[in-house]
């Protein structure tokens, strides 16, 4: 008889949107949750019985109703907060994981009364990844969509070149990316004191963005290794952090057709094909735990 492997389920992708009311003044967190639960699960595949089923139902309207208790300090808290009640109240369950996706929203300032006005912001999604399995804590928080450039301070040359390289060398170019990082937490326990989640996201990408600007980058794993060493530096609760970096190239564009001399103004944006550079930083004496394909995590 076939034995059953690895199995988990939950309810994805529950949004909910949370408006905190100060007076006149309105706040706003806009999250995606996913809900997957694994445990004593055996049963119910063997047999379909659902003796040890919370319904995935259940998973999204404890979302909802978490939102109103508990309220939305930060994605990590909402999730840890989910996690614990699905393993401690739910005998058959051992293991929860919360992933969040956040979506920002931006003040509109205007002249009329109140503040509860807001424009989506077309940056980055904020992420976090919350794992639980009633003893140890796994936090990994991070971010997708964030789009960065310098329009100089960047070369590239000196590579392999064999029979098929065509690419010419470049000692004044565009440097573009988008930026999908993780960072993993070196809290594990309800006995360590818990980080600040909202400040360390903060300083988390205010640092990422620091060393992407501040670097002459003559590759994009050199940038991208800048940035993972800055974070690891300057913030004590992150142990790791793993970037996936596509290459947003910028070609300059041949004017000398129609007599006009090109000094690194125009550029043709290729959206693809493009370069993919992904690496993981990690503090020195701890050992790497962020998958290596972040499409898994």
């Amino acid at each position: 008889m076939p034995i059953l492997g690895q199995n988990q389920y939950g309810k994805a992708e529950n949004r909910v949107v949370k408006i905190t009311r100060d007076g006149a003044t309105h706040h706003i967190r806009d999250l995606n949750v996913s809900v997957s639960l694994s445990g004593d699960m055996d049963e119910v595949h063997y047999s379909g019985s659902n003796a040890s089923v919370l319904p995935t139902d259940t998973t999204k309207n404890t979302v909802y109703a978490f939102a109103k208790e508990h309220g939305i300090a930060s994605p990590e808290q909402f999730g840890i907060h989910l996690a614990r009640h699905f393993v401690t109240s739910q005998e058959p369950i051992h293991r929860a994981r919360i992933r969040v996706e956040e979506y920002a929203w931006e003040r509109i300032e205007h002249a009329g009364k109140g503040a509860h006005s807001f424009v989506r912001k077309g940056q980055e999604t904020r992420l976090a990844q919350i794992t639980y399995d009633g003893t140890s804590w796994e936090v990994v928080s991070g971010l997708k969509d964030l789009v960065v450039m310098n329009s100089t301070d960047s070369e590239f040359w000196g590579y392999v070149k064999d029979k098929y390289t065509t690419l010419p060398e470049a000692y004044d170019r565009i440097l573009a990316t988008e930026v999908s990082g993780r960072w993993r937490f070196n809290w594990t326990d309800d006995e360590q004191r818990m980080p600040d989640w909202e400040e360390s996201y903060e300083q988390t990408r205010k640092h990422l963005l620091q060393a992407f600007a501040e670097t002459y980058s003559l590759s994009l794993q050199q940038s991208l290794y800048q940035m993972g060493s800055r974070v690891i530096d300057h913030r004590d609760e992150i142990d790791e952090i793993r970037f996936s970096l596509p290459n947003k190239h910028h070609f300059l564009v041949d004017l000398e057709p129609f007599g006009l001399k090109n000094d690194h103004e125009v550029y043709h944006a290729a959206d693809r094909p493009y370069g993919l550079i992904e690496a993981t930083v990690v503090r020195d004496g701890c050992e790497p735990r962020i998958p290596v394909d972040l499409s898994n995590l």
